[in-house]
């Protein structure tokens, strides 16, 4: 997320990703005020014009929030409320619209007041480790970029070649360029590049990447151990140890780390744990939540600001809040374990 404090009252944020919107969320209450672009349909009044007619034009506003909602799904936050000002004169003032934020768009928020929790979430949303994944072999490559606990994918490349059981003759070093280009596609500023896959394509592929100096000076790393290439390396690679070395200090490290931890304490038959809202909160209750974990799930399934307010009050606590998506495997385990699992400071009586 990119976050520029404007004023004492406002800060102007760029939401990058679908972790920033679930930050954005935690942030954004009822009662402060938006300032972002949107569209609004305007009547006008011409000869020969339809009544039930309008134009719709792009406009400029602040509102006034009322309702904040998200929407995991489709990737976007939704804001409604009354519009306070407008850059259209034919807008009325007072009257109710929404504002709908998806990865890369920006807003500015005011508040008569910021609490230091506020704050600090959007902080936390200021970078995320970024990793260009590039699962290789023979016949296929896939590209994707791990940036938080979120993947998000290039199209997959094929080599043309026939495989072992038809041999035909393919053009090497033109996959190569197509797999170094989507690559540098990928990557931003500060990412580093993880090459895998089964036999020795990976090593071509780092070799000719490092040789003509084409994703600057990126970091590359080789990793053994992966024996699938195209997009089922990537998923591959994500659920394997040979990751968690490779992008340790990333959030999603940290996150397959808790979750190894929550599910070694309950094969163990320990209750220094929990799954579930329900449960996660009332041992939040007691102060006794470390980490919290959290799917889109638990939004879905519980009401929507409870869950909020839940996560504002353990981080507040001092509870680790991490959020994580169904593009990666953890997301779905996490979904799968009633979209929250928690590590605690010490057993809750129950």
């Amino acid at each position: 997320m990119i976050a520029k404090t404007m004023d004492v009252k406002s800060v102007s944020v760029i939401a990058e990703d679908a972790d920033d919107l679930l930050i954005l969320r935690r942030v954004i209450r009822p009662g402060d005020r938006l300032v972002g672009d949107t569209t609004r349909t305007i009547k006008r009044d011409r000869d020969y014009s339809r009544p039930d007619r309008g134009e719709r034009v792009r406009i400029r506003i602040a509102l006034d929030v009322e309702r904040i909602s998200l929407d995991g799904v489709l990737d976007r936050l939704r804001a409604a409320g009354t519009i306070s000002e407008s850059s259209n004169e034919a807008i009325p003032h007072g009257s109710h619209h929404s504002l709908t934020l998806r990865a890369g768009d920006g807003i500015a928020i005011a508040k008569k007041r910021w609490g230091p929790a506020e704050r600090r979430l959007l902080r936390s949303g200021g970078k995320h480790d970024g990793f260009v994944l590039v699962a290789i072999d023979t016949e296929s490559c896939g590209v994707a970029r791990l940036h938080g606990t979120h993947l998000d994918f290039m199209p997959n490349i094929y080599s043309g070649s026939g495989g072992k059981r038809y041999k035909t003759s393919f053009d090497a070093a033109k996959y190569l360029e197509q797999a170094r280009a989507a690559a540098a596609a990928a990557l931003k500023d500060g990412d580093s590049v993880v090459i895998f896959g089964p036999g020795e394509t990976k090593k071509r592929l780092a070799n000719f990447v490092q040789a003509s100096k084409a994703l600057g000076g990126a970091k590359i790393s080789v990793i053994e151990g992966i024996d699938s290439g195209g997009e089922d390396g990537i998923y591959t690679f994500t659920k394997s140890d040979a990751a968690r070395e490779a992008i340790s200090g990333s959030k999603l490290a940290k996150v397959s780390a808790v979750l190894d931890e929550v599910m070694g304490l309950a094969h163990k038959k320990s209750k220094r744990f929990t799954m579930g809202f329900a449960e996660t909160r009332a041992a939040n209750g007691a102060g006794a939540v470390g980490t919290v974990v959290f799917s889109e799930r638990a939004l879905q399934d519980n009401d929507e600001q409870e869950v909020v307010d839940f996560l504002n009050d353990a981080e507040a606590k001092g509870a680790k809040v991490y959020g994580v998506d169904s593009t990666t495997d953890i997301g779905l385990r996490v979904a799968g374990l009633g979209g929250m699992v928690s590590l605690l400071r010490y057993q809750v009586a129950t």
